[in-house]
């Protein structure tokens, strides 16, 4: 046999193995999530969830164990029952499909495969097809945990209006990524990550003006193109209907006036309860506001104000 075949077949093997410690903790994470369903939410405050997520993470199922980290965080909040009920859904799903995955649609098996933890290279990302358009930098948001910090970046594309995710890490304390500026555009390539719902994305190829020629950049629309929030809300829903786990989304919603609970009808995550910001900016009129949304609720990240200006949220 050939060293390249050995080395293949010790990738074959290694990849075998890891999927029986994955299988062999995802039985253990549906037994007890069968054994919660029995007694009930009330002892949820008792629960070892730490525990559990260290046991996933020895079965080499990292992305499973990060949900069940934050289930701690999802007892603390206002209205946890709902919540922590559809968390257990959302993860009894996840583990039911990991093991039913040869029976489902490749780009959703890939998804279930990304969402339990196995990784997916740049190289492979940037080897698929890439989208190019001009990209509207709609906003971005830090988050720190576990002394590294992840950077969230999103944008919509002018022609295609299509979403995208730019993610970057650091550890704590050090630099992050700040080459995507909002209330910018830009014209570039992006290459999606795999998945039944694309959403992340690496910036495969950024043009300059003088090498454009398929992408007009004749300057930057100063207001991305907006939706209503119906037409938000069944975005949203092809998204879920696509991939369950999608724990949040960009939005560009237009016409909408901002309150201290909701923006155009649609609720906020609890944590932005009263945008008084942007309420001012709004000055009650409709304006276009840049949201990310989530289960909880929308975040807004950025509003635009009457001669077109960015406000960062």
């Amino acid at each position: 046999m050939s060293a390249g075949g050995r080395g293949g077949s010790r990738a074959a093997g290694a990849e075998s193995v890891r999927h029986g410690r994955v299988a062999a903790g995802l039985a253990e994470l549906e037994r007890w999530l069968a054994d919660q369903v029995r007694q009930g939410l009330a002892v949820a405050a008792g629960h070892d969830w730490e525990g559990l997520a260290k046991r996933l993470i020895d079965a080499q199922a990292p992305g499973v164990a990060g949900m069940v980290s934050r289930l701690s965080r999802v007892r603390a909040e206002e209205g946890w029952p709902g919540r922590l009920l559809e968390e257990y859904a959302l993860l009894n799903l996840l583990a039911v499909a990991y093991r039913r995955r040869a029976e489902l649609p490749p780009d959703l098996a890939r998804t279930v495969l990304i969402r339990v933890g196995f990784p997916v290279t740049k190289e492979e990302v940037l080897r698929g097809p890439a989208v190019r358009d001009v990209w509207h930098v709609l906003g971005r948001r830090d988050e720190t945990q576990d002394r590294l910090t992840a950077r969230r970046v999103w944008l919509r594309g002018r022609r295609t209006r299509r979403a995208a995710l730019i993610l970057s890490f650091a550890p704590q304390g050090q630099p992050l990524d700040a080459s995507l500026v909002t209330g910018t555009a830009i014209d570039a390539d992006l290459a999606y990550y795999p998945g039944a719902a694309p959403l992340r994305a690496l910036v495969a190829t950024r043009h300059t003006p003088a090498m454009s020629t398929e992408v007009s950049t004749e300057g930057p629309e100063p207001v991305p193109a907006g939706m209503t929030p119906a037409e938000a809300l069944d975005e949203v829903a092809r998204a879920l209907a696509e991939d369950p786990w999608t724990e949040s989304w960009p939005l560009v919603l237009t016409g909408v006036i901002p309150g201290r609970r909701t923006i155009g009808g649609l609720p906020l995550h609890p944590r932005s309860h009263d945008p008084w910001r942007l309420i001012a900016v709004s000055g009650g009129h409709p304006l276009t506001v840049a949201a990310e949304w989530t289960p909880a609720g929308l975040r807004p990240l950025t509003t635009w104000d009457d001669e077109g200006t960015t406000v960062i949220l």
